[in-house]
């Protein structure tokens, strides 16, 4: 399965939980929106969903401090994602040392942000879901997940951004670790 995310807004190398934080709820909406979509529509309930009859497939479900996240990506269907982003910032084309901080420090922070946190003080303190937060859908049970990468960056062409604003596109593949029946909708 592959798809896309977008994300605009700061991207700080060295990421406080709450600029993290402020990423998954960027990303929330859209990965929610995919769970709606085939092939994850009818695999839903089985995976996220409460369980029917007292039984359910495999539940991805992680409660962390006040939030139960919903990972897309998780080892309990023994997944993991190739990621090819494109990331667009306010600054030189070809410049690896950015002024805001450097390459991989900003991936460091968004990797963090596209996963389930470890531990509830991995999440700002006080924090609570909001609305449509239960659960708080993200890619992945955790960044080890990630089977590859690569990153292509350009100029962000607009004037007047802040040095922290980025545009990312996140083509994301999935990869079946091991053929397990659960994970068919991902292949």
């Amino acid at each position: 399965m592959e798809f896309n995310l977008f994300y605009r807004g700061s991207l700080r190398s060295n990421g406080s939980p709450q600029h993290k934080q402020e990423i998954r709820r960027a990303l929330h909406s859209q990965l929610k929106q995919l769970w709606e979509l085939e092939p994850l529509k009818g695999s839903k309930s089985s995976f996220i969903g409460p369980a029917e009859d007292g039984h359910q497939d495999i539940n991805l479900l992680e409660q962390v401090g006040a939030f139960t996240f919903a990972p897309l990506i998780s080892s309990r269907l023994a997944l993991a994602a190739s990621l090819r982003i494109t990331l667009l910032r306010p600054e030189e084309p070809g410049t690896i040392i950015l002024q805001s901080g450097d390459i991989d420090n900003r991936l460091k922070t968004l990797f963090d942000a596209l996963s389930v946190p470890a531990h509830a003080n991995q999440l700002p303190g006080g924090d609570s879901p909001s609305g449509d937060e239960t659960p708080l859908y993200c890619l992945l049970q955790d960044d080890r997940l990630i089977s590859s990468v690569s990153v292509d960056t350009d100029r962000l062409l607009e004037q007047g951004v802040d040095k922290n604003e980025v545009v990312l596109i996140i083509h994301v593949r999935t990869k079946v670790m091991r053929h397990i029946w659960a994970a068919i909708p991902f292949l």
